[in-house]
């Protein structure tokens, strides 16, 4: 008999504010946090969703060698979620206790300094400590150590679906008895040359939105033109049932169904079949049917190709029919976070179900055709919504769906 899995607490430094309050404000208004970002070693600027806060000095100096940016914003937004959980550690919970972490790109920022202090200044040493800044387990070392966290401590790197697949795992070792709570989550900082490069070089990122920077992402329109990099860090606490109403926690939400597949197709294009096993491996999970899903937060990067791929999925799983579940993709006003756009979704969505809010594909315009959906459209509105579901998708065609429950739904 598995275990129900509760949400008990939720932390996020994103573009949309630097708490999950500040974050929620701005998905009722559809503000984005998408600006234009300089970047002088490449002689150009580009749309970023960019968390306004500087975390350069926000710790202590001698620990400060040891932390890129990334690894900053992972240890802010996990100890929001532990203290919204009502967690002061977890040393008395031993090996019950877990962490999973998403994570592609390390810490950007440090590796960029190294390589100019090396190529550029002849360096032939880093500084003391650069490993552990650069580590894409680095976040989860760091939250795991403050926080006392003696059980699994796990770092995920499956593209854009890392942390989507950190939730998930966390998720299934509670419910298969492994685990009593797990912080789960993921952090990335890829605003740096190198990442601007390497997107820009695959033709798949948006030029500034001439009219208004903030607009630069447009996902499933049809003057659409490219994806745009995001930053941040977003972390959930996840507790089985019996262990949070023990404590007398709060419950946001739970976490009820978790699929998993790969697109076995081609490294950087996706395919269908290997989203449409996904959604049904997660709605199988759930025990739930198509019809029962009333909001899905598409992984829609913006990209040409990758969203039409995406809504034939979703049409295929869940229909045409007017009463199809609302769609939206938040990555409009955040941008993609890469291996923490999973979390970040996630925790968007157990905030709309939780309020009763349809988050807006904000600066849809007129939906490609290729991309008919039951679109939420433009601005957010209110909607009762029993489950959500969180998409992401990854290159090298890894998939990874999470479905949330109401905090007020029964077990079934």
């Amino acid at each position: 008999m598995q275990r129900r899995v509760a949400i008990t607490g939720l932390g996020t430094v994103c573009p949309l504010g630097l708490d999950v309050e500040q974050a929620l404000a701005s998905l009722r208004t559809s503000r984005s946090g998408i600006v234009a970002m300089e970047c002088a070693t490449l002689g150009a600027a580009f749309p970023a969703g960019r968390v306004q806060a500087d975390y350069s000095t926000a710790f202590p100096k001698l620990e400060q060698p040891f932390l890129d940016r990334c690894q900053a914003m992972a240890i802010i937004a996990a100890r929001q979620a532990t203290e919204d959980a009502g967690f002061a550690g977890f040393e008395r919970h031993g090996s019950r206790a877990g962490l999973h972490y998403g994570n592609v790109n390390g810490g950007v920022a440090t590796i960029h300094q190294w390589h100019a202090d090396m190529l550029l200044g002849g360096k032939r040493k880093a500084r003391p400590f650069t490993a552990m800044a650069i580590m894409s387990n680095g976040g989860a070392a760091q939250v795991a150590i403050r926080h006392a966290i003696q059980g699994p401590v796990l770092t995920h790197a499956s593209a854009c679906a890392s942390s989507a697949i950190a939730i998930g795992e966390a998720m299934r070792a509670i419910a298969d008895g492994r685990l009593d709570v797990a912080v789960a989550g993921g952090a990335e900082a890829p605003l740096e040359a190198p990442l601007f490069g390497v997107f820009d070089g695959t033709r798949a990122l948006s030029p500034i939105d001439g009219a208004d920077p903030a607009a630069s992402c447009k996902p499933f329109s049809s003057r659409r033109s490219g994806l745009v990099l995001g930053e941040g860090a977003a972390f959930l606490v996840l507790e089985a049932e019996d262990h949070a109403r023990a404590r007398g926690a709060v419950i946001h939400g739970y976490l009820v169904g978790y699929g998993v597949a790969c697109d076995a197709h081609h490294i950087g294009m996706p395919a269908s079949e290997g989203q449409v096993r996904c959604l049904r491996a997660a709605l199988e999970d759930a025990g739930l049917g198509p019809a029962q899903v009333d909001y899905v937060n598409a992984h829609a990067t913006a990209t040409d190709g990758g969203d039409a791929i995406e809504a034939a999925s979703l049409r295929e799983v869940f229909g045409t029919a007017p009463d199809a579940p609302a769609v939206s993709s938040t990555k409009s006003v955040h941008g993609h976070l890469l291996g923490a756009a999973g979390a970040l979704e996630c925790l968007v969505s157990v905030l709309a179900t939780r309020e009763g809010l349809l988050p807006a594909s904000a600066h849809l315009g007129t939906a490609d055709p290729r991309c008919a959906l039951n679109h939420v459209g433009q601005a957010a509105r209110p909607s009762r919504i029993r489950h959500a579901l969180s998409f992401s998708c990854g290159f090298g065609g890894t998939n990874a769906a999470l479905v949330i429950a109401h905090p007020g739904t029964s077990a079934h």
